[in-house]
C-alpha cells in the first residue's frame, strides 16, 4: 500500500514506539511530521528514519504537551505548513513517580497523556475532516485496566491523593474514553478515531529517572521480557496505512485486531463527562475550544 500524498502527524516521535511508528509510515512514502519536545532529540531521529525508509520527506515541529501554550503553536505551524493533514498519531506519553504538574498548573500525567492530546486533535480536527478520509489514533495501554475505579472526577488531577500507577491507568483509561467519544462525535465526517495498546514496549518510558523506588525497579527489571519498539509500532502503522480498517472507528486495537476494553472504557456516560471536564479545564486555564 502507498502512503504517497498521505501528511502524518505522530507525537513524541525522537524515540521508541513514535520513532519506529515513522519509520513505517514514511517508508510507505508519506509525509511525516515528527512533533517533540526535545529537538535535538528530533533531528538526529529526523535523519534516522530518512535514511531507514529511503524517504527525505521528514519534518520537525516543536511540541510540548506539558504546556498547552506549545500545544497550540505546534498546531498553528502544522496548519501553515500543510495543506492537508491524513493521520495524526498521538503517540508520546509518560509516568512520574511524584505528582508534578504542567506549565499550566494541570497534574502532569492526566496533562501530558490526556489533555494536551485533547487540545491538538481538537485543534487539528477542522483540517483533519477536509482531509478526510482520515485517521486519529491514540496510544493507550493495557494499563487503562488499572483504573478499575474509573476517571475518579472528583479528583481528576490526584490532588487528594496520587500514586504514580493509579494516575497512569486513569491518563491511559482517558485515552480510550476520548477516542471512543471522539469517534461518536465524529460519525459521517470520514474522521475515524481508535485506540491502541503497543503491547510491553522496551522503550526509553519511564527510564530517565522519572520512575523511583519500587515501580522504578519494577520497570527496570521486565525490560527483558519486553517486545521491541519496532514490534510495538506495528498496530500503530497499521492503523495508519491498512485498506482493512478504513471506516472502523471507536476501537481499542492490540496486536492489529480489536482487543479487550474494560469496562469502564466501556462506559458511555464517563467518555462523555471526560470530555467535558476536559473542554473545561482547558478554558479555565485560558484555552477554550472554539
Amino acid at each position: 500500500m502507498s502512503m504517497h500524498g498521505k501528511v502524518v502527524v505522530i507525537t513524541g516521535s525522537n524515540i521508541g514506539i513514535g520513532k519506529e511508528t515513522a519509520v513505517g509510515v514514511a517508508a510507505l512514502g508519506a509525509t511525516v511530521v515528527l512533533a517533540c519536545r526535545n529537538q535535538e532529540k528530533a533531528a538526529a531521529a529526523a535523519a534516522e528514519v530518512k535514511e531507514r525508509s529511503a524517504n527525505d520527506d521528514v519534518h520537525l515541529v516543536a511540541l510540548d504537551l506539558s504546556d498547552l501554550a506549545s500545544v497550540q503553536a505546534a498546531a498553528e505551524d502544522i496548519l501553515a505548513r500543510w495543506d492537508s493533514l491524513h493521520v495524526l498519531i498521538n503517540n508520546a506519553g509518560g509516568t512520574w513517580s511524584d505528582r508534578q504538574v504542567t506549565k499550566q498548573g494541570i497534574e502532569l500525567t492526566f496533562g501530558v497523556n490526556h489533555l494536551g492530546h485533547f487540545l491538538l486533535t481538537n485543534l487539528l480536527l477542522p483540517r483533519l475532516t477536509a482531509s478526510a478520509p482520515s485517521r486519529i489514533i491514540n496510544l493507550a495501554s493495557v494499563g487503562h485496566h488499572m483504573a478499575f475505579r474509573g476517571m475518579r472526577f472528583d479528583d481528576l488531577q490526584s490532588e487528594k491523593r496520587y500514586a504514580a500507577m493509579e494516575a497512569y491507568g486513569r491518563s491511559k483509561l482517558a485515552n480510550v474514553l476520548f477516542s471512543r467519544e471522539l469517534a461518536k462525535r465524529l460519525e459521517g465526517t470520514g474522521v475515524t478515531a481508535n485506540a491502541v495498546h503497543p503491547g510491553p514496549v522496551r522503550s526509553g518510558f519511564g527510564m530517565d529517572g522519572d520512575l523511583k523506588g519500587l515501580t522504578g525497579l519494577g520497570n527496570k527489571l521486565i525490560r527483558p521480557f519486553e517486545i521491541s519498539s519496532a514490534a510495538g509500532a506495528k498496530t500503530s502503522v497499521f492503523l495508519a496505512t491498512s485498506p482493512a480498517v478504513e471506516g472502523k472507528t471507536g476501537l481499542y486495537w492490540v496486536r492489529s485486531k480489536p482487543g479487550h476494553m474494560s469496562a469502564q472504557a466501556r462506559n458511555d456516560e464517563q467518555a462523555t463527562q471526560l470530555w467535558d471536564a476536559s473542554e473545561k479545564l482547558l478554558a479555565s486555564v485560558g484555552y477554550p475550544l472554539a
